[in-house]
């Protein structure tokens, strides 16, 4: 009929919250904190295997959560938040609790101190990480400030890998000489040392498909040969910091003479624009 209304059709409301591709990167950042306490778990249960292996899987989740969230475009400071608290359970408590049931717990409360350094100078390292977070001099944006926290908890567990691939080897790291181990890669991890981030490093084109060849042996090393590959990696990633550390300091040094330069450059300006004082 003429005279009728028509009938407004209703839309139906729409659900409010996160997309999602903005939870994705928190949900790996969520499965590498239950990895680092399932480490936990394995090591009460005297599952060696399993709880390095936990701790490999929470380093791969790491590596993965922040790309992740750079690639959704789905970065936050909760995400942030979330990573640095997932970092501290995976990197700092697991792995000094995992040591601590493997071979620290023959020293009694020394070992249990132990332990605890370890894993309270990873919780200062975090913090400094994001105290300093983009207030670094443009120079050193391929530098990490003292070990980082994967690193550190793979350093920390490097007895333990050594015994998994030589079983003869436990015997050689009895606790005394675990202790002092993990003291001095908790002191790396605080430390000032200047060492590569790799995350930013550029490759030449020429290298591009070499590296791609070699990413893929250590992908199919570390599926066959785990512990093997994780010992070759972090041994190699100690020998590395000694490079980084000189590799710093050319760099600081060039830019010190940099600025330098400019200020002299500046400070003769000025005084060729002064006028003179002769009468």
């Amino acid at each position: 009929m003429i005279g009728k209304k028509k009938r407004s059709r209703r839309q139906s409301p729409r659900l409010s919250g996160l997309t999602i591709n903005k939870i994705i990167p928190n949900a790996i950042t969520v499965s590498a904190t239950v990895a680092g306490l399932s480490g936990i778990r394995f090591a009460l249960e005297g599952r060696w295997e399993f709880a390095a292996g936990a701790i490999l899987i929470a380093a791969i989740l790491d590596t993965l959560d922040g790309r992740m969230a750079r690639l959704l475009n789905a970065s936050s400071d909760f995400g942030a938040e979330l990573d640095s608290l997932s970092d501290f359970v995976s990197f700092g408590v697991a792995p000094g609790m995992i040591m601590y049931f493997w071979s620290l717990g023959d020293l009694g409360g020394i070992g249990w101190a132990c332990a605890l350094f370890f894993s309270i100078c990873m919780g200062l390292r975090l913090a400094r990480f994001n105290s300093v977070l983009g207030t670094q001099p443009p120079y050193a944006y391929n530098y990490f400030q003292g070990v980082p926290a994967p690193a550190a908890a793979g350093l920390c567990m490097l007895p333990l890998v050594l015994t998994l691939v030589d079983p003869s080897l436990h015997d050689f790291f009895v606790a005394e000489m675990v202790a002092p181990w993990i003291i001095f890669v908790a002191l790396l991890a605080v430390s000032s040392l200047p060492t590569f981030s790799f995350k930013k490093m550029k490759i030449p084109s020429a290298m591009v498909l070499p590296g791609l060849a070699l990413v893929g042996l250590a992908i199919a090393m570390l599926v066959g040969r785990p512990w093997v590959t994780m010992s070759i990696v972090l041994i190699a990633y100690l020998f590395t910091i000694p490079f980084s550390v000189q590799r710093f300091a050319k760099l600081k040094a060039e830019a010190e003479s940099l600025h330098e330069d400019g200020e002299e450059t500046s400070s003769e300006a000025e005084e060729g624009d002064t006028p003179s004082n002769k009468s």
